[in-house]
């Protein structure tokens, strides 16, 4: 009750992240519930039906990473002054960013469930003609165990992992018990953040997934992994290593991102480079994971239009549910980035008003945001556009 509470009197814009949340658990579990349709309908392509089923993980990922996102930048949920004192420390407000979590995942896949239904004829008539009636297997009985079972899915994952990613830390050596789920403590605040430690190897998984492809591309007898919505199948040793290239950039992203807040304060800088750069560095572990996932998912789409384009092939029919589960991955990915940048915002708002009170002008914090986002596209941008020809050179070369 207190979970439902705190969602009922939160800002609209937390609303709408959570709105966010649950739209994206819809279309993950719809994705789900049309792959238990094809299975029902086809009962003698188990295999195809399982190969439908893993390639839902990779939206339900997104899904699970959209939500940590949400609730790690959620106020409701933060420790403040007197919370301790009626019994919400900070084990108590992690289990209440799970449960919201929980609750607007259940919500979308609820109105996945409603919508599955509607489909299919079994709330009131085939609509649209009866067109998605082979694709749902409406003719045959909804195993409804089955269908709730799929859908728990992404309300399981999103709040255990936002239980994981929200636990309550140990407090350090002179930080008087302070524990803090969401920043440093208040003695670590003051000091220039430490650079982090995942750059070197995000680098070398980069390197290896790109070699991982390149071998697999040329060895004989691949073993091929078809993909959906008519796309070319790729041997197995492809798609593991554009899984390895796609985890090197998140984990590279925010040592990449830290690198740049330091060329930005190189040689001499002035208040606008100093400003932008020590910003860049404070939150380079915030939205540098969330811009290495953004470069893998373009750079991903970026190949594969390379691929499509320099080989003169047609571009492949996707159908409804390749292109929704493209646009999940997509949207997700793009609005965990904005509400990480949003958290950022939020979290150095005390330094922008104390800036202003000193007399800063408003067009010197401008041009330092400007900067900042001029800089992390100048790397990037170069990066993403590298990673994507690399990946579609040995694909073309199949």
């Amino acid at each position: 009750m207190l979970a439902l509470r705190l969602a009922r009197g939160a800002h609209p814009l937390v609303q709408l992240r959570r709105l966010l949340v649950a739209a994206a658990s819809a279309g993950t579990g719809f994705l789900l519930l049309c792959t238990l349709g094809y299975a029902m309908g086809h009962p003698d392509a188990s295999a195809n039906a399982v190969l439908r089923l893993a390639w839902c993980a990779i939206p339900l990922a997104a899904t699970v990473y959209l939500a940590v996102s949400v609730a790690r930048s959620d106020p409701g949920t933060k420790p403040r002054t007197g919370l301790s004192a009626v019994g919400l420390g900070p084990a108590r407000l992690t289990l209440l960013a799970s449960v919201s979590t929980a609750v607007a995942c259940t919500l979308g896949s609820m109105l996945a469930l409603l919508f599955f239904l509607h489909l299919r004829g079994d709330l009131s008539g085939l609509p649209f003609d009866g067109a998605a009636r082979r694709l749902l297997a409406a003719d045959r009985p909804l195993p409804l165990a089955a269908a709730l079972t799929l859908l728990t899915f992404v309300p399981v994952a999103a709040s255990g992992a936002s239980a994981l990613v929200l636990r309550p830390r140990k407090a350090k050596a002179g930080t008087a018990g302070y524990t803090d789920t969401t920043g440093p403590a208040p003695d670590e605040a003051q000091d220039p953040a430490p650079a982090p430690t995942g750059l070197p190897w995000g680098v070398a998984l980069l390197a290896a997934g790109l070699a991982v492809e390149t071998y697999a591309s040329h060895a004989p007898g691949g073993v091929g992994f078809p993909m959906p919505g008519g796309l070319a199948g790729s041997s197995s040793g492809v798609l593991a290593g554009w899984a390895l290239t796609a985890f090197g950039l998140a984990l590279a992203g925010p040592g990449l991102t830290h690198l740049c807040g330091r060329a930005l304060q190189a040689v001499r800088p002035g208040a606008v480079r100093l400003l932008a750069g020590r910003v860049l560095q404070e939150e380079a572990r915030r939205i540098g994971r969330p811009l290495g996932v953004v470069c893998a998912v373009v750079s991903g789409a970026y190949a594969a239009s390379v691929l499509y384009g320099a080989a003169g092939k047609a571009a492949p029919d996707l159908g409804p549910l390749s292109t929704l589960g493209a646009f999940l991955v997509v949207g997700c990915t793009v609005a965990t980035l904005v509400t990480a940048a949003v958290e950022a915002r939020q979290a150095r708002r005390h330094t922008t008003a104390a800036l202003l009170r000193l007399g800063a002008p408003a067009t010197m914090l401008r041009g330092a945001a400007a900067l900042r986002a001029a800089a992390l596209l100048a790397v990037f941008g170069p990066l993403t556009w590298t990673v994507a020809e690399l990946s579609a050179i040995p694909l073309s070369a199949r």
